[in-house]
């Protein structure tokens, strides 16, 4: 899978960790910055690789700040983009597997022991389609 990842200067090391298990699991990606500790204003980040994944070129994307929280709001105004903060291997998998996340988000405050797990679970799930197909075209109805 082609992943496009990005942080905000909060997130740096911990994206530096999940560029690693990206390419460890043999997925390529694109690092749509930070690149320095500097301060950045996270929507900007957000919007580039929400941008990206919206237009098909990457199958999904992985987004990293303070909390999440954060990103996950700027990166859900893109049109088809459905991000989703995960603090967990299970939200993961359900984020995947009944709402079709295309945005894995991150904070650097959670537990960093579960990240290898989230990520590998975000990655490797699959949406079910089924009965959440028709609650993901209600969201699309909404988007416009």
């Amino acid at each position: 899978m082609r992943v496009a990842i990005g942080c905000d200067h909060r997130g740096l090391n911990l994206k530096q960790f999940v560029i690693k298990l990206i390419t460890d699991a043999q997925h390529s990606y694109e690092d749509f910055g930070c690149y320095t500790t500097d301060s950045v204003d996270y929507p900007d980040i957000a919007g580039q690789v929400a941008e990206a994944v919206a237009r098909g070129d990457f199958g999904c994307g992985i987004l990293v700040c303070d909390t999440g929280i954060g990103m996950s709001i700027a990166a859900n105004k893109v049109k088809g983009i459905r991000a989703a903060l995960c603090r967990d291997a299970f939200s993961a998998q359900r984020a995947r597997q009944h709402n079709d996340a295309n945005i894995l988000c991150l904070g650097v405050e959670q537990e960093q022991g579960a990240v290898p797990e989230i990520v590998n679970t975000f990655l490797t799930a699959e949406f079910e389609g089924g009965r959440h197909q028709q609650r993901l075209n209600k969201i699309r109805d909404m988007e416009g």
